[in-house]
């Protein structure tokens, strides 16, 4: 695994974010880079098992906070979404995310929201915030708002 300083960051970098359905927190991540991190990040989601929807819950916890996430539809995960990314972060995907030298891993340990309400998915929502102005700032990109 790369660490951080081992790899340069491009002038706009693509980051992916991999979870088993992409209904919830990948979702969640990439809706939250995509508004903070405007146009100079290049975002993508993926599924290794994707869902026909996304989680209403997410849908209601993120439109709390001024972010629809209401027209985006599960993806599945793809050796070009990953070929075509810098940094790579997954989410509880196990063995199912493919890896390549040369590209950068991270995982975050979030809990699932998968079949959960709102309340319990708010802090999950709150703690992919603070990990997405973190990686903003590792990649040297200013967070919107």
């Amino acid at each position: 695994m790369s660490t951080p300083a081992d790899l340069p960051v491009p002038a706009v970098p693509s980051v992916l974010f991999v979870c088993v359905h992409n209904a919830g927190r990948s979702q969640m991540a990439a809706a939250f880079l995509t508004h903070l991190g405007q146009d100079r990040v290049e975002v993508r989601s993926a599924g290794s098992a994707p869902a026909a929807t996304v989680n209403p819950a997410v849908v209601e916890a993120m439109r709390e906070v001024g972010i629809d996430v209401s027209a985006e539809v599960p993806k599945v995960l793809t050796v070009e979404a990953v070929q075509a990314s810098d940094v790579v972060i997954t989410m509880g995907c196990g063995d199912a995310c493919p890896y390549f030298p040369g590209k950068r891993y991270l995982d975050w340990q979030l809990d699932d929201p998968a079949g959960q309400g709102v309340d319990a998915v708010r802090p999950i929502r709150d703690r992919i915030e603070q990990r997405i102005r973190g990686l903003l700032d590792e990649l040297g990109v200013r967070a919107a708002g």
